[in-house]
Formats: C-alpha cells, structure tokens, sequence
C-alpha cells in the first residue's frame, strides 16, 4: 500500500484511543480541567456507566467566549507555551488533547461562562464536528457533557465491561481525587442516585470516612512529616567505631534531611490490611499515578510487619519541584519520572518507616470465648467445628509472629520429599491419632504410615468448603438470623458491586440489604460460617476481586463460597483444645479432597515410617 496522509477524523481517533481508553479515563481528564480551573465545587452525573452521559461541572475560573471553540482544537491549551515548560509543569493538563480527544469519539456539548463575563457560551460537536454555538444565560464556571461514548467507534465500545466495573472504577478516581483535593467539594451521581459526596473543608480525615467508613478512617495513621533525628558525627580525629556506625562515617548527609520532596497522607497499622494493591494511592504533585517503585518503597516500610499476601491501606501525597519530576512520560500521565528516583523511593519509605515505627498501635489480641476444657466439646459429640470461634484474628497477630507463620507457610508449600519418602495417598487420608499442636498453627497426628502434620487453616478452610458447596449444591443453604441486624458501610465502587449481587449472596444463605446510600443490614447469616463476624463476611466479596475481575463471572457463588471460607476459617495462632483438634481431624478425614485447601494449598504433609528410620540410621 501506498503512503498517504490519515483523514482528520482517523489521526483524531487514533489520538483519542490513546487518551480515553473507557468512561473513567473521560472523567478523570474532565475533573482535572476542573481542578486546573480553580473550582471549588465539582458535580460528577453518571449514566449508565458513563456510556450513555457523564456530566462534569464545576464553579471554577470558566472559559472566555473567543476561546471555547479554540478549546476542542487538537494541541490548544493555556497551561503551557515552549517545550521548556514541559520540564516545569505545575498543572494537571497540559497537552491540549483532552477535549478534542473525547469530542472525537462522542456527542459533546459544553456550557461556560468565564469570571469577567456576563453571558455563557454553549457548544456542541458530534463526533469532532461542529453542530452549534450561541450565547446562553449560564453561572460562572462549566459544564461539560458527554454522551453516547463511542457511539462511532462500535469496536472499542465493545471492550467496555459490565456498568457495574464501569462505575467501579470512577468511584475509585472520584474518591481518591476527593481525599486529594479535601478542600474541593465532590460530588458523584449514578443514575440520578448520589452514592459519593465530600464537605469540601479541607479535613482528609472527613473524608476518609466517606470513602473507607467510620472504623477505617479511625485507625489510619498521619505521617510523620518531621525530619529524621540524627545524633551528630564525631569529630574527625574520633576513633571510636563503636559510637558511630560505619555507613555513617561514609553518608553523614543523608537524603531525607536534604530532600525538597514532602511526603504527607496516611497510613493504616499492620492490623489492617487488604488481600490487594488496590489501597495503595500515589499522588505527585497532585496527579494520581501508578509507580512501582513507590510502591515498592511502602512495601518495603511494611516489611516484617505485614503477612506474605496481604497489604497496607495507604494515601501518600508527594510534593516535588517541578524540574525534579516529568509527567510526559505516559499517554495518560499515570506514571511519571524522577530526575532522582533513589530520593524519591527514600523519601517515601523512611516517612512511612518511621510512621509505623513510632506511631502504629500495638495489635489487640481479642480473648477466647472458649477455654481450653470447655466441656461443650467432647470427641463424637457431632458439635459443629466451624463455630468454633476465632481466638486469634488474622489481622491481630503480632508482626514478629506473622513473619514466622509466613516463614513456616512456606516450608510447608515448598516441601519436597526426601528420598525414600512415598507420597501421600491423592484421595482420602487414613484414620489419624491426634498427638498435639505445634507453633499454634499446625497440629501432628500419628496415622498407620507414618507422621502428620496437618495446617489447621487450610484444613479448617476445606472442612468449611465442602460443607457449604454440599449444602448449596443441595439448596438447602441453612441461616441463622442476627439478634440484631449488622450494618456494614463499604465504599461507593463496593457498594455498587455488593448491590448487584445481592440475590446470589442471598441465594448463599445470607440475608442482605440495602440500607440506603452506601451502608448495608446483614440480617442472616449461614450457619455452616459459625461465628464469623457479619461486616468481614460481607467485606470480603467487595474486596477481593482483583483489579478487572469482574464478580458475573459463572463460576461467581463457587468463588465467593471459597473467600468467605477463608476468613471463616480458625488462623494460625490459635490455639485448640485437644477436642477441638479431634474434631477438625475428623472432619477432614471426611472430606472429598482432603489434601488441599480450595486455593490448592496443601493441608498437610506426611512424614512415612520408613523415611523417618532412614534418617535415624535404622535403615541403609
């Protein structure tokens, strides 16, 4: 084929796929033309998950008469005039393609009336094109509205997922941009229905509550932003190595003392956790960005602090000079680049180092409600293990102890057999003596074969499993109503998510509802879970799907079957009674698949006679 030039609506298309890439990437550039504009108050509408109209207004500087059609040219901007600029940027915008981009790929039309102006403009384009233009009677400030996305480019609309992953991920932008920005008003609206909504007061802390709920926002930790207290160096001829540490002597200026970077936010502590990076929010000079090396750096704070798997809650605001970092590094400046990437990564781990280090709450280990010679448990007795209630919550385990549970979690996963050492059975496992527990996580049986040892999380985790798929494959899911309801506040993205699976939670055995706004009543709960608190139970099918993962899948019930077992499951660290023990033992020893938790985790390992006189010289 020959070369030739690409038609103005083809090279705009291609543009715009590289600037909206669905609904959220819309709202994201609009809200932050908000931002630039200086407004105080921004109104998100949203419908039917930004495919068919998203609404942004705001009350900031607004835009001068001669210059509104000039907006929606290709590379027409205010925020900057050389490419010098480009290494200085103080803005959130600066390429000029937002509005053109979106204008290509939809029917546009734009309602604003600058500061020193008395009359409004309004304009409208459909697909890039000009349809009108007039003076209007409009308030100081703009409204931009966007509707039928995509409408002429049918391929990329059929990439979209489901409205409910739509509005998932502008409830994400809009909260975090909210907590951000805590001295601008938000507000978002799905269809007509508010679900997001901040006071614009400046308190972060306000609006945490908003965004995480009441018991989140308590426990998050503010970041020490004081620099790092340092004893003074030695004078030059001291010769005493022991008073002075030897990196020291070789780096007595360190970066955190010198830094321009200002790192401030909040942290949650060790005890509260998610399964997920999805909680770790970056924001430089006020633009939201993904970095892997900042979160590396809050990893690395974290470390020894937190189990393998999990991670922290986290909102970090960098302030960098502009020549020091450059945003025009990604069509969609969500990552940016350090001039000085080390001081970066060092600025953001010693804030939240020392945070933690000085600030964070020693854990609280709740006590049992059942002692060791509780006599409601005897061998054969039939009781229920899984109401056996927790001793320990997974999150309320020392730091120091989680790592040795990680540790030991990963000598088991690891495991191979030795020589000499059969493998164990692949269905059912034999009748087993229980002998004890060791490490308050494991406990080690005597079978006809050899020794057991048996991880009393996954195997407790595969008893819960199997009793809840027989009872729901059986549809004869049995429920044990609430003394009193439970209501759960979850966030406006989980709240959507959780309100479009209510029949299929339901249909498992428990009973939710709406309560309005983004708080829900657990009511019920299915017996089988035992004690299992109603708020964790209903957390975890919001926020555990991973990034893109959408929750209609087929095989939904199965998969939230199996993360509700998780965490109805008794932890490492908890001590059982020998009863207890026995009862989980046969129980397992039932089981269908009694080898792996429903992750695929081992639930056990065996060590066979013959290798254990092997390694006690009894055997050549």
């Amino acid at each position: 084929m020959p070369i030739r030039l690409l038609s103005e609506d083809v090279a705009s298309q291609i543009a715009a796929g590289e600037v909206v890439e669905r609904p959220a990437s819309v709202v994201k550039e609009l809200i932050e033309n908000a931002l630039d504009a200086q407004a105080k108050t921004i109104n998100v509408e949203i419908e039917g998950g930004g495919r068919n109209l998203i609404r942004v207004s705001d009350d900031g500087v607004g835009i001068p008469a001669n210059e509104v059609e000039l907006a929606f040219a290709r590379h027409a901007t205010s925020k900057i005039t050389s490419a010098d600029d480009l290494f200085s940027v103080s803005t959130l915008g600066f390429r000029g393609e937002a509005l053109a981009s979106i204008a290509s790929v939809s029917r546009t039309s734009m309602i604003t009336r600058a500061q020193t102006e008395n009359d409004g403009t309004q304009i409208k384009f459909e697909g890039a094109t000009l349809v009108n233009k007039n003076v209007i009677g409009a308030p100081q400030g703009t409204v931009i509205t966007v509707e039928n996305l995509f409408f002429n480019v049918p391929a990329r609309l059929k990439f979209l997922k489901s409205e409910v992953s739509e509005r998932g991920h502008i409830s994400n932008l809009i909260t975090r941009y909210a907590m951000a920005y805590s001295n601008v008003r938000f507000r978002l609206n799905f269809d007509n229905r508010n679900v997001f909504q901040s006071s614009g007061n400046g308190d972060l802390r306000e609006v945490m509550i908003n965004v995480y709920g009441v018991d989140i926002a308590r426990q998050m930790i503010e970041l020490t932003t004081d620099p790092l207290d340092f004893p003074s160096p030695p004078v030059a001829d001291a010769d005493d190595s022991d008073e002075w540490p030897k990196a020291l002597h070789e780096k007595p200026n360190f970066q955190y003392q010198t830094s321009k970077i200002q790192v401030s936010g909040f942290i949650s502590p060790p005890s509260l956790n998610r399964s997920n990076r999805k909680e770790i929010t970056l924001f430089v000079n006020g633009r939201w960005v993904q970095d892997m090396r900042l979160s590396a750096a809050v990893m690395q704070a974290y470390h020894t602090m937190l189990m393998v798997g999990r991670y922290p809650i986290v909102l970090i605001m960098m302030q960098v000079p502009a020549p020091d970092v450059d945003v025009n590094v990604h069509p969609a400046k969500a990552e940016v680049r350090f001039r000085k990437s080390d001081e970066a990564f060092s600025s953001v781990e010693r804030a939240v180092r020392r945070t933690l280090t000085q600030r964070a709450p020693v854990p609280q280990i709740q006590p049992s409600q059942w002692s060791v010679n509780s006599e409601q448990w005897t061998v054969g007795s039939g009781q229920n293990f899984s109401s056996i209630p927790p001793r320990f919550d997974a999150d309320s385990i020392p730091p120091a102890y989680q790592s040795e549970i990680s540790n030991q979690q990963s000598v088991i996963t690891n495991y191979q057999l030795p020589t000499g050492q059969q493998p164990l059975p692949s269905t059912n496992v034999p009748l087993l003596r229980v002998i004890g527990q060791i490490g308050s996580a494991y406990i080690v049986a005597e079978g006809p074969d050899g020794l057991y040892l048996v991880d009393q999380h996954a195997a407790h985790e595969r008893v819960l499993y199997e009793a809840f798929s027989l009872q729901h494959a059986a549809n004869q899911m049995a429920s044990q109503p609430l003394l009193d309801p439970v209501a759960v506040e979850v966030t406006p993205a989980a709240a959507a998510m959780l309100n479009s699976q209510i029949e299929t939670l339901n249909h498992l055995g428990f009973t939710i509802e709406q309560f309005g706004g983004n708080t829900f009543l657990v009511r019920s709960l299915p017996t089988v879970l035992g004690k299992i608190d109603p708020a964790r139970a209903v957390r975890v099918f919001v926020e555990d799907f991973e990034e893109d993962e959408t929750p209609l899948a087929a095989e939904v019930e199965a998969r939230l079957i199996a993360r509700v077992c998780k965490r109805a499951a008794v932890k490492a660290g908890q001590t059982l009674s020998m009863p207890e023990q026995l009862e989980l033992i046969r129980r397992l020893e039932s089981c269908q698949s009694p080898r792996t938790c429903p992750h695929g985790r081992p639930t056990m390992i065996h060590l066979s006679v013959d290798m254990l006189e092997k390694q006690f010289g009894r055997k050549g």
